[in-house]
């Protein structure tokens, strides 16, 4: 019997990032590997890292109006700290032990799909949490200006139920 192992393409062997997909919430992923993604992030909330606790707190004390963080989402296979979904913002803490080449494929599939990932180390929110949080809120705002200025899916921009009204009359 063999068995199944992961492993990181060479970069040369590497396809670009995967399309999303009629299975597994829009992912090519099994039910089963989502159960489990979604048991081991529930795992990864009860036991924070020291930054994710830190940086938790800070982005509940910070104003964020409307929108909110939550901690440890699965988004494809991915499992991120924390997620604005609604924005579309995935903020990660690197650890000192993490694996940078996995860490820039995740990236690379979660930008594809129009998420913007935000990277900061570990050190760096465990000595100015306040910094790390200000930036945050800079591209949240970025983000939102940028949703604004998309036109709407209606075409015309304004409320969708305007159509209905229209063709009413």
């Amino acid at each position: 019997m063999t068995r199944k192992t992961l492993s990181v393409l060479p970069p040369e062997e590497r396809a670009e990032a995967p399309q999303l997909q009629k299975k597994g919430r829009g992912w090519n992923i099994a039910e089963s590997r989502l159960d489990t993604l979604h048991e081991t992030a529930r795992e990864m909330r009860r036991a924070p890292t020291e930054a994710q606790s830190l940086l938790g707190e800070a982005l509940v004390a910070a104003e964020l109006g409307k929108f909110r963080f939550r901690r440890q989402v699965v988004i494809g296979s991915a499992i991120v700290d924390f997620a604005s979904q609604s924005l579309k913002i995935v903020v990660e803490i690197d650890e000192p032990d993490a694996n940078a080449e996995l860490d820039r494929r995740r990236d690379a599939s979660l930008e594809h799909v129009g998420i913007k990932v935000l990277r900061f180390p570990a050190a760096e929110v465990l000595a100015d949490v306040e910094a790390v949080t200000a930036k945050i809120v800079a591209e949240m705002k970025a983000r939102y200006a940028e949703q604004r200025a998309r036109p709407r899916g209606n075409g015309r921009g304004g409320y969708k139920g305007d159509r209905d009204r229209d063709s009413r009359r």
